[in-house]
């Protein structure tokens, strides 16, 4: 997943909380093995190479993801779209010499973007046009901090605190009654710099932003989130963080936010639940903006 992981437990006794740990930390690498686009073994990828071609099998796991997938494209009137991540072929936040790719090659993978050309059902998937792909990143990581969550809980751990790469859900409060305090940090400022602190018991917090994957040319700062009706990176706000119960959809509600640009607080208001937005001007806004 591309990113430090951690998880704190409250516990007496040392080694439930080293099994239960152990166990979490397991499932966290299935998922990740199962549903990497970078693992020519993964679901992801076989569910890819048979695009244009024919439907794959899946399980019940992965049925429920694309469901959730299709409830975040409806939610997001298309402008989250897990078909979108052929687009990086075009945006590259990775290469040493990052560049700003023309209007008709973005257009002409804009072609190979569209949930309405993926077909499923609870036993199969397929994708219509060859060269499609899904790209399960923006609800991965979340799903994995919920089912760390869960596996910690399963095992009798009722303190702890799951963070997978800065999307964090928590299990209780810590033992005595005191909440987890999360810090949230500012995207432009260095790590210790934090605008807002966060109070959590059970929950979860996520944060959507330009500050880890981007890159910057002739003065303009390109962020890795891409709009998928649109192509292009989004730049309205520098980061948004959301609080919500479960950590997919905190992250899932902070993307959407990110992508859905001049009108994410509208949307953050109509899904009722808590955020902090840094807008590109670095100005704060939301319920947790201090």
């Amino acid at each position: 997943m591309a990113a430090t992981h951690e998880i704190t437990v409250d516990a007496d006794d040392a080694e439930q909380a080293r099994d239960a740990v152990d166990a979490a930390i397991a499932d966290v690498l299935r998922i990740e093995a199962k549903y990497s686009r970078y693992r020519d073994d993964s679901v992801t990828t076989a569910i890819n190479r048979a695009a244009g071609l024919r439907e794959v099998a899946i399980d019940a796991e992965t049925a429920a993801l694309l469901r959730y997938a299709d409830h975040c494209h409806a939610l997001s009137r298309g402008h989250f779209d897990i078909t979108s991540g052929v687009l990086r072929r075009a945006w590259d936040f990775r290469s040493a010499s990052p560049r700003v790719p023309d209007a008709a090659e973005v257009e002409a993978l804009r072609a190979l973007v569209g949930w309405e050309h993926v077909q499923w059902s609870g036993e199969a998937v397929r994708l219509e046009l060859h060269g499609m792909e899904i790209d399960f990143g923006g609800i991965g990581k979340e799903y994995a901090a919920d089912r760390a969550a869960t596996i910690l809980q399963e095992r009798g751990i009722a303190h702890a605190l799951v963070n997978l790469g800065g999307d964090l859900r928590a299990v209780g409060g810590q033992q005595g009654g005191a909440p987890w305090r999360i810090g949230i940090r500012h995207p432009r400022r260095p790590a210790s710099a934090v605008v807002a602190s966060v109070d959590v018991s059970d929950g979860a917090i996520a944060t959507s932003g330009d500050a880890e994957r981007y890159f910057e040319k002739d003065g303009r700062r390109y962020c890795h989130l891409l709009d998928a009706c649109t192509g292009m990176p989004v730049s309205a706000w520098q980061a948004i963080s959301v609080a919500a119960p479960l950590a997919v959809v905190a992250g899932s509600c902070s993307t959407i936010a990110m992508l859905l640009e001049s009108e994410a607080a509208a949307f953050l208001e109509s899904q009722a639940v808590a955020w902090l937005g840094v807008d590109a001007n670095g100005t704060l806004h939301g319920t947790l903006a201090q």
